[in-house]
């Protein structure tokens, strides 16, 4: 018997169960929720989603997110910089709005709609437009925005308090422009553009 249980000793499993160990679970990320609704004004879609959770940012989420906000002339897609939704999670924070819905004008633009939106007026020209030549929209890093209740002006001055990155103002078309590139802010009164 002896011999038997030296040599088990040099086999992996001998006298072991060959019931292999259960999968370790996928460890779920833990901490503040953050969701974001929003309401597309020129698709009539809407999307309800947790992106993050703590620190980690949800890969299936995100993917949503870069679906919703694609051009809606074109249909592509981009890679939004997550930190455009922390933004956009902030504002609706520092208004008292957490889980009311944002209005999306205008997100992601290809290349192509940006110059379409800029000569739109028959120039190139962003003093008519209100369009930037190099627009953070292209670089999905901006969201056009409305927030139902609350004044565009009221949109602009918290925005403007968070310190972090571009806001424009658009009252004639009533939005704000936010974005994560440089702090910078401009109003723009003329004939608006999305």
């Amino acid at each position: 018997m002896a011999a038997i249980s030296a040599i088990c000793l040099l086999l992996p499993n001998c006298g072991r169960s060959e019931t292999p160990a259960p999968p370790t679970a996928a460890v779920a990320p833990t901490g503040q929720k953050y969701e974001l609704k929003l309401y597309h004004l020129h698709t009539g879609e809407s999307l309800d989603v947790v992106y993050r959770i703590g620190d980690t940012y949800i890969p299936a989420a995100m993917d949503k997110l870069n679906h919703f906000l694609r051009d809606h002339r074109t249909q592509d897609q981009s890679h939004y910089d997550p930190k455009e939704f922390d933004l956009l999670h902030s504002l609706m924070a520092r208004l008292g709005k957490n889980g009311s819905v944002i209005d999306v004008v205008c997100g992601y633009r290809t290349p192509w709609s940006n110059n379409f939106l800029r000569t739109r007026g028959g120039t190139a020209s962003p003093a008519v437009t209100g369009v930037a030549k190099n627009s953070q929209h292209m670089q999905a890093k901006a969201i056009d925005i409305r927030v139902p209740g609350v004044t565009t002006s009221k949109l602009r001055d918290v925005a403007l308090s968070l310190h972090d990155g571009g806001v424009g103002y658009y009252p004639v078309s009533q939005f704000v422009h936010v974005d994560v590139g440089p702090v910078r802010q401009w109003t723009f009164a003329g004939r608006d553009s999305d």
